[in-house]
């Protein structure tokens, strides 16, 4: 059976890298808080670690201005955003297009 799950891995594939400590990348939560920091690892169920991060509205979220690394749990993200340029376009097109492949069959 086909995981549902499988066209989304691709665009973590770089958190696998040897240059993901250098990937910044802004995690929005279900709570409105966005995170903006350093990618230090992710897992199969969206567990982020994030290093050498910042809030998008400090004055909103005062508490969070010591805060200087975070794990956040999967469950609770609702958008990651990342540079274009961070993404390996021509894999996330190439899984996709196999997956399409996959279902038409």
């Amino acid at each position: 059976m086909v995981s549902p799950y499988r066209s989304r891995v691709p665009i973590f594939t770089c958190a696998h890298s040897k240059t993901a400590h250098l990937l910044v990348i802004t995690v929005e939560l279900k709570n409105d808080l966005s995170i903006t920091g350093t990618l230090k690892s992710v897992d199969q169920f969206l567990n982020i670690r994030l290093d050498n991060i910042s809030v998008e509205d400090p004055e909103r979220h005062p508490h969070m201005m010591a805060v200087k690394n975070c794990f956040i749990r999967g469950s609770v993200v609702r958008y990651v955003r990342m540079a274009a340029r961070s993404v390996d376009t021509t894999l996330l097109e190439d899984a996709t297009r196999r997956e399409a492949k996959e279902g038409k069959k």
